[in-house]
């Protein structure tokens, strides 16, 4: 049986999941509780502002992670062609052993929601800023920042790809030119 102080986190983990697959409007408060093995009022205690507060938290809880395995990844790393080759390898690896249900941690809530949330949409403006400043450290370039918004923006675009044709050969094709666009001579 799960201990009572842990309530709060499984049901922050587990409305990640569920957002994740998901999205903020299919993904009901009973749902999240029922697989949270968490008492139903335990939600408004945990979380007083509701679904839009545990939403913002599972973004951030769900980016973060995500951030922490790019940053290791690419200090693993120092090449920074290789290093996008493994974070892309990554990602296609999540996205295939879930069936093609899990792309980006918090594409379909910031899709779903952000417009009209602004909890919701500053949580994932934060987790993307904090993807795009570990992408820009690495490439240590005068043009880092602005590169590194390309870089995001293409590997969100594959990973949307990616799971809509559960195929993964658009993560590949990105990695190849952003390969280019970063100093790999193609051939």
């Amino acid at each position: 049986m799960p201990r009572r102080t842990d309530t709060r986190e499984r049901m922050v983990r587990t409305a990640a999941q569920l957002f994740h697959a998901q999205g903020y409007h299919a993904t009901g408060l009973n749902q999240v509780l029922a697989e949270g093995g968490a008492p139903k009022g335990s939600l408004y205690f945990h979380f007083p502002g509701g679904k839009e507060q545990l939403a913002a938290e599972a973004v951030t809880l769900a980016g973060g992670e995500l951030c922490h395995a790019l940053r290791a990844v690419l200090e693993a790393t120092p090449d920074p062609v290789e290093a996008l080759d493994q974070a892309l390898r990554l990602l296609g690896d999540q996205l295939a052993a879930s069936d093609f249900t899990h792309g980006c941690p918090i594409a379909t809530v910031a899709l779903d929601a952000s417009a009209e949330s602004e909890p919701i949409r500053g949580a994932c403006v934060d987790v993307y800023d904090s993807w795009q400043q570990v992408i820009a450290e690495h490439l240590d370039r005068a043009d880092a920042d602005e590169l590194a918004v390309v870089v995001l923006a293409a590997i969100e675009g594959a990973v949307l790809l990616a799971r809509t044709r559960r195929d993964l050969s658009p993560l590949h094709a990105v990695g190849a030119r952003l390969g280019v666009l970063l100093g790999r001579h193609p051939g």
